[in-house]
């Protein structure tokens, strides 16, 4: 599915494509998933909405397209030879605001994805499975290289431990995270966990 969409978006110039993802992640912050319509979109964008359904689909594939996008750093591009370096790196892709406004994202888009079939399907496809393939290798990069055991017991759970520390924060603290917070986490709870 991923590399037909590639395909599809050839014609569009990285900047339009840019220009783009920003308006769905702006309407999607001012509307909501559920209220963000392709019609908004085109509107927006100045685009046909068949050039919209061409090139992604519909809503849940170009809504989960426009997050990824907005990542500017992929994970398997970190490698600092040590993972709590790598995790350090990983957190700094983000500024403070941008995880508020990701964080007001996510919490927005958690009750679609658990009522749209479609879009929880987009969603694990296009962006939670290809990071969660992404930590894995930075994990293994640091079994590999001696830093935790392979058998350690809370390999399994760092991705939770990562998303739970993200999503935790505004509900038990009522404060969005930021790279501090996150970074203390990582240093106080992952780690140690791994043997680090």
């Amino acid at each position: 599915m991923a590399e037909v969409a590639t395909a599809r978006r050839s014609r569009i110039t990285p900047e339009r494509e840019a220009e783009l993802y920003a308006a769905v992640l702006d309407i999607l912050r001012e509307v909501g998933y559920d209220a963000l319509t392709m019609d908004a979109v085109a509107t927006r964008t100045r685009s046909s909405k068949a050039t919209l359904y061409r090139q992604w689909g519909g809503k849940p594939q170009l809504v989960v397209v426009a997050l990824r996008h907005q990542k500017r750093l992929h994970l398997a591009e970190v490698d600092t030879g040590s993972l709590r370096g790598d995790f350090h790196t990983i957190l700094n892709r983000e500024d403070d605001c941008q995880m508020e406004q990701n964080s007001a994202l996510f919490r927005g888009l958690a009750m679609a994805v658990h009522t749209d079939p479609e879009l929880l399907s987009a969603f694990r496809e296009l962006l939670v499975d290809p990071e969660l393939a992404e930590l894995d290798l930075i994990i293994r990069r640091a079994v590999e290289r001696g830093e935790v055991r392979a058998d350690n017991p809370a390999l399994g759970f760092v991705p939770h431990m990562l998303i739970g520390a993200f999503v935790a924060r505004g509900l038990i603290d009522e404060r969005p995270p930021t790279q501090a917070f996150l970074a203390s986490y990582v240093d106080s709870v992952i780690l140690p966990a791994l043997g680090v």
